[in-house]
């Protein structure tokens, strides 16, 4: 195991998972303002309905899916009736369906993105990149389980990936799980964290703006103004 190795696996990780808190903190108390997505609706309206539609969709069951992938151990799901083979079938069918519906959304609205000129120029460096990167992390994550079940049929990311990212979590990360694993993998690996050290200083911080409050607001009343 080499010190590339150390730093892919263990110290890139807490170095991303370090920012990702630390930047959050910060950007709430610096930047309060520009905790937003800055809607470009007014601009174009059809391809960020459909594109967005599309990615939520999509991205919602993608994110349980590795919930369940990397914090499921295998021994669990055979306790409760669930095949390997089963798991499998369902990672690879189930999950990918929703995996092509979210890269057709996030295909779309990367395009949109930076094909519309009105768009592209409201958008800032940032914007595109995490869209570029954001598609890339998608495509590359459909290739990991989709092309490696052809080109390595015998390979279990549940045997390897999972049993890594749990001892990350206990702070007890061991890279040798990590270096026999397939370059596919390894490159949705490494881009999932670099988001996630990116996310705290982009617009992806929107996705903790839930407005809740607006669930016990009062109603607005508008009255007509009568001129005497």
């Amino acid at each position: 195991m080499t010190m590339v190795d150390q730093f892919l696996w263990v110290i890139f990780p807490y170095l991303c998972i370090a920012t990702f808190i630390v930047g959050h903190v910060f950007r709430y108390r610096t930047d309060q303002f520009g905790w937003t997505a800055k809607s470009s609706e007014f601009l174009e309206k059809k391809q960020l309905m459909i594109g967005s539609l599309l990615f939520h969709i999509g991205i919602i069951p993608v994110i349980a899916g590795h919930v369940v992938g990397l914090g499921v151990p295998k021994e669990w799901t055979r306790a409760v009736g669930i095949s390997d083979h089963l798991y499998h079938m369902g990672a690879i069918w189930v999950g990918g369906f929703f995996g092509v519906v979210t890269f057709l959304g996030m295909f779309i609205l990367t395009s949109r993105r930076f094909t519309i000129k009105s768009v592209r120029k409201l958008s800032s460096t940032s914007d595109l990149i995490v869209n570029a990167l954001l598609l890339f992390i998608v495509f590359i994550g459909m290739y990991s389980v989709i092309g490696t079940s052809v080109t390595q049929p015998d390979f279990d990311y549940r045997d390897s990936i999972s049993i890594w990212f749990r001892s990350l979590l206990i702070f007890r990360a061991d890279a040798s799980f990590m270096s026999q694993v397939p370059l596919a993998f390894q490159l949705h690996v490494i881009s999932g964290f670099l988001i996630t050290a990116m996310w705290p200083f982009t617009r992806l911080v929107h996705v903790w703006s839930v407005p809740l409050n607006y669930v016990g607001r009062s109603y607005i009343i508008y009255r007509k103004h009568r001129s005497e």
